[in-house]
């Protein structure tokens, strides 16, 4: 074994390094980008927009980037996971539930797969999704404020890597488990793993007017593991298909272990079916813990609830509801054509594309071409479903994407290449370099029935060369194709965010005029609000002291504050009075065992400060708002414990 391990890894090594080799040669022997138009292309002029805006997943830094395409600018991270001290997200006592679950506080995460909201299977505009791989959850990120606005914990579920994804009128957002567990956990032996763990495949409904998500079901497979997901649409509408790996069931070496199968599976789940069994009460009810959070815009605070139990279905006990579709091998990406007639497998260890067809799956469906099955599942048969495939493409397919004209692009991982290829003819049209070890690649909704095939963004692991050397760890990457020619054409290499995974792209114009500019102060119903200044005020309760206070250029009210005594814990709720776009402020304190805060115009905000030494403590704006931002300071005073200071706070000794 130690033999085959040594040969499988020399010739993985091996066609990477000549990869590189090969790719870097080339590149450095170009004429550059000044050397045509290529600059011109990306180039977006002082003061104007770019066409596109991209959510790039930070991967394991737990956030979503924003950037500009097809300049490449860095716009904003939203944090979604992972504490930011930038936005005192996760920090403040406002955030602070939106990182809360079933294990605790957990203020970090692996951010995967963002995926925009869709209606008629075109991209609406309204949220975007992404999912949590290590402690299983979904958020839900408005477009109108760049602000996640609610976290659902996965129960039952462990590497939440198949998601999210959603269906082609948002129905749903789908969470399907990567690492199959006991469900429920238990006790047992690893060694017991075939047939006592399971896979949970997690259908979360949307509510078309809030966005509010709920765990409607749960559909409880077999213990393999499940990779990618996308949706059927068109006259797939009302299904899903999730690609499996390792239906070996290994528990052990996995790289050997769970690559011995010709083929594996893409699941095709009936959700329609699903939601009929669900309204007809024939499911199971099973005890659980998961958090479900949400942040309030107009308390501008996020609450945590607890939910224990969780509906699920048994896919052997309901005929019609998941059949299994034979994919070479161990395949990674899912994909669906905008047609919804295509379902491509990209088999990581298979040198061809397979494209399922649906009316093809349909017909072996209703006809029982079944090829045996797996606990109760159906398998279908191969050449019965096989719409074509894609020969010799490339070493190492991950994902594919599509253009409104007819063309796939996928990602070849160990060849380093984007491959352009013909629907219906499974022709290679056009194959161009990536630098390097390309993972996914993301076509301005091209996971819809509606691409703005334009540009096609390929997201890169390893960079080697591309960028000045900063030690060991080196930044991923991202490069940026022109498609809307016969032939592709590399425009653009930028620097990214954490390691991006996938990303979602849309066009500008359908978002950026709906952006929320202001918080307006007379809908703040934040608990501690202070509207005006003459709302502003200091109490005391026992060792616990509010203080109530406003900020505005380019003072604090109060801007003094004594009474405060070693031990107490102080609670700074902090009101931005401006009505002004663009101009929020932030507050600081030496001591503070907390991020600053950053608070929008008319938002509410608040950190806990716990004194420890006796003194006058400044506290300042920390974010530069006006020429006399410097002035925009104030103390506190701490007296010894038990002190007889009286409280009292003052603003220009009033």
């Amino acid at each position: 074994m130690k033999k085959m391990l040594n040969n499988i890894s020399a010739l993985l090594l091996g066609a990477l390094a000549l990869t590189i080799v090969g790719c870097s040669g080339g590149n450095k022997s170009s004429s550059g980008a000044l050397g045509s138009n290529v600059a011109e292309r990306v180039y977006v002029a002082p003061g104007e927009h770019d066409e596109f805006y991209a959510f790039v997943s930070g991967g394991f830094s737990g956030q979503l980037a924003v950037y500009g395409l097809p300049s490449g600018r860095l716009f904003r991270v939203i944090p979604v996971f992972s504490v930011d001290p930038e936005k005192a997200y996760g920090f403040n006592e406002e955030t602070k539930p939106m990182l809360n679950t079933s294990y605790g506080f957990i203020p970090w995460d692996d951010a995967h797969h963002p995926d925009i909201s869709q209606t008629n299977g075109e991209l609406d505009g309204r949220w975007v999704f992404i999912n949590g791989n290590n402690t299983p959850r979904i958020a839900r990120i408005s477009l109108s404020t760049f602000e996640t606005e609610e976290i659902i914990e996965i129960p039952n579920s462990a590497g939440n890597h198949s998601s999210s994804f959603v269906t082609e009128n948002t129905e749903y957002v789908v969470a399907g488990t990567r690492f199959s567990v006991p469900v429920p956990q238990a006790d047992i032996s690893i060694d017991e793993y075939k047939g006592k763990f399971k896979g949970a495949m997690s259908f979360i409904k949307i509510d078309q007017q809030t966005g509010e998500m709920d765990l409607s079901f749960q559909i409880m497979m077999p213990g393999f593991n499940y990779d990618l997901a996308h949706p059927g649409r068109g006259k797939s509408h009302g299904w899903m298909f999730f690609t499996t790996y390792n239906t070996e069931e290994a528990n052990t070496l996995l790289e050997v272990n769970a690559s011995q199968n010709d083929k594996d599976f893409i699941a095709a789940v009936n959700w329609k079916k699903a939601e009929e069994l669900i309204a007809a009460g024939e499911f199971d009810v099973m005890p659980t813990e998961y958090a479900h959070n949400i942040y309030d815009e107009s308390t501008h605070t996020a609450t945590s609830t607890m939910k224990t139990e969780v509906r699920y279905l048994d896919p052997s006990k309901h005929p019609g509801l998941v059949y299994f579709l034979p994919t070479p091998k161990s395949p990674h990406g899912c994909d669906v054509d905008p047609s919804g007639e295509y379902i491509v497998g990209n088999g990581k260890l298979s040198a061809d594309l397979t494209i399922h067809s649906f009316t093809k799956m349909i017909d072996a469906i209703e006809n029982k071409k079944f090829d045996g099955e797996a606990y109760g599942i159906p398998i279908l048969k191969y050449d019965d479903i096989v719409a074509g495939v894609v020969k010799q493409a490339g070493l190492g397919p991950l994902h594919t994407e599509f253009d409104e004209k007819g063309n796939g692009y996928t990602t070849f991982f160990i060849s380093s290449e984007v491959v352009k290829w013909k629907l219906g003819t499974w022709e290679v049209i056009d194959r161009q370099p990536t630098f390097y070890s390309v993972g996914h690649l993301m076509i301005p909704g091209g996971n819809s029935r509606k691409p703005y095939g334009k540009y096609a963004l390929a997201m890169n692991k390893i960079t080697k060369d591309r960028y000045l050397p900063t030690g060991p760890e080196l930044t991923q990457s991202a490069q940026l194709y022109d498609i809307s020619g016969d032939k592709m054409e590399l425009l653009l290499d930028f620097p990214t965010i954490g390691e991006p995974h996938y990303a979602a792209g849309i066009p500008a114009d359908m978002i950026k005029g709906k952006q929320t500019k202001i918080y307006k102060l007379e809908d703040n119903n934040h608990k501690y609000v202070a509207k005006t200044e003459k709302d502003t005020k200091v109490i005391r309760n026992g060792n616990e002291v509010h203080i109530y206070m406003t900020m505005i250029r380019s003072h604090f009210a109060p801007d003094n504050i004594e009474g405060i005594q070693v031990g107490d814990k102080v609670y700074f709720h902090v009101t931005n009075l401006e009505q002004d776009y663009d101009v929020p402020h932030g507050i600081a304190i030496i001591g503070a065992n907390t991020s600053e805060l950053l608070i929008m115009p008319g938002q509410t905000e608040t950190f806990v400060w716990e004194p420890k030494k006796v003194g006058v403590w400044p506290f300042y704006c920390t974010d530069f708002c006006s020429a006399l931002h410097q002035e925009m300071q104030g103390y506190v005073r701490v007296s010894p414990k038990g002190s007889s200071t009286p409280l009292k706070w003052s603003l220009d000794g009033d």
